[in-house]
């Protein structure tokens, strides 16, 4: 039996194995395809004019105040350059609520419907929408039908290979053919969506291993910089499936602007992930009341970090915890999927000197490509064009199981008929 043979088949196989789990992650890929402009669109209402050209936002304490229904303050405070943008105001993942700039009322936690669709297709994308204790079996399952998919990706770029060169050979696999109907049209669309879609699929089904698996990143991390970082009590980023999007990065809740929610989410406790009573130098504090006096001198760091930032399109402002902590913020200059325009600072109280800066340049090699990976996996590395190749493959990862599957069937009935005949 020749390689290629042998290839066919355990191809085969695999995809009879993982077909239906990766039908279901790629058709949910394709509804979170544009999951935040529709959220930014249903939440078009939110924008509130300034009462003039010049009118000053609100002082940071006043912001927090008017949002505040408890005793514990928000973790995150989110700025837009926006002047119509609200001021976003985080408490961890758990909750996020929108204030106008300008008066301090509070337009609330945006389009409860929407954001429970977007989530409830998220949930069934990482894991069945499974809950409790059988979430991280089905989690599993999940991450296994991830890598299988990946093989079929890989072994099909061979299997569609032509046996011969010839433009007709070519044409015959890499174009619709009209008039076609059962095995042939089966045959016929499952080359053209795998030839045309191979690259972008391997990209966005490859990077989906590292949401469900560490030792894709260790093996980053050794490869680019001698040594993987230690652990921070869980895997980079959690869950996922292919191909969509990862649990820890892309949908994480909360915690930003809408522009930029949960960027932060799945790598570190900085402005925008999950950050339950986390102060700026990333130690753990209990959720307990804050002395108003740390809001002091709060506006004047904003007001100086914006003079040093003249292209900034977001400035999240980290809660601080005392008046002794230094004042941590995080400022992009560029869109979801530029973490390469995005920089981390700690100014002090006092003197308003930055006493840390972190951006993108000034990491590992390893870290900057993890980094990247979360971006590659949804296409908001290219922005609005990167996210429509990404759902154009899922919408490939579809019509490939879809038309495999039916390809297997059919070879099955035949071969029952075959022995029946026999």
């Amino acid at each position: 039996m020749s390689f290629r043979k042998i290839l066919f088949w355990i191809h085969l196989i695999v995809g009879c194995v993982v077909g239906l789990v990766v039908l279901m992650m790629s058709f949910t890929g394709v509804l979170l395809t544009y999951e935040q402009q529709i959220i930014d669109w249903a939440e078009r209402g939110y924008h509130s004019a300034p009462p003039s050209p010049d009118a000053p936002r609100m002082p940071v304490a006043g912001l927090v105040a008017a949002a505040s229904t408890g005793a514990e303050p928000p973790s995150t405070l989110t700025l837009e350059a926006d002047p119509t943008a609200p001021v976003a105001l985080g408490w961890g993942r758990a909750k996020t609520v929108y204030v106008n700039p300008y008066t301090g009322a509070a337009l609330g936690e945006g389009d409860a419907g929407v954001r429970s669709f977007f989530r409830s297709v998220t949930s069934w994308h990482r894991w069945f929408a499974v809950e409790g204790e059988g979430r991280e079996f089905w989690k599993g399952v999940t991450g296994a039908s991830n890598l299988g998919f990946f093989f079929l990706v890989l072994s099909g770029m061979y299997l569609w290979l032509p046996k011969k060169w010839t433009p007709q050979s070519v044409r015959a696999i890499a174009w619709f053919r009209g008039g076609l109907s059962g095995k042939a049209r089966d045959f016929n669309w499952h080359n053209v969506f795998g030839i045309w879609m191979a690259i972008p699929l391997a990209l966005v089904v490859g990077t989906a291993a590292f949401f469900s698996y560490q030792w894709p990143s260790r093996l980053l991390y050794q490869a680019l910089d001698g040594e993987a970082p230690p652990q921070r009590g869980g895997p980079p980023g959690r869950g996922g499936g292919p191909p969509g999007r990862g649990e820890g990065g892309p949908r994480a809740e909360g915690g930003g602007p809408r522009g930029e929610r949960g960027e932060r989410g799945g790598e570190r406790g900085g402005p925008g992930g999950e950050r339950r009573g986390r102060g700026p130098g990333g130690g753990e504090h209990a959720a307990e009341p804050v002395d108003p006096a740390v809001f002091a001198g709060l506006d004047d760091l904003l007001a100086r970090v914006e003079q040093d930032n003249p292209g900034w399109r977001t400035i999240a402002l980290s809660t601080p915890h005392s008046t002794a902590e230094p004042v941590g913020f995080t400022v992009s200059s560029g869109g979801r999927g530029r973490p390469d325009l995005r920089v981390e600072l700690k100014l002090n109280r006092e003197s308003g000197e930055t006493v840390e800066k972190r951006g993108f340049a000034e990491q590992s090699a390893g870290r900057r490509w993890r980094t990247w990976v979360r971006w590659i996996h949804t296409g908001e590395v290219g922005g609005f064009w990167g996210q429509t190749i990404a759902g154009l493959a899922s919408l490939a990862g579809v019509m490939l199981v879809w038309t495999g599957l039916m390809l297997s069937w059919r070879r099955f009935v035949a071969w029952r008929g075959r022995r029946a005949r026999a």
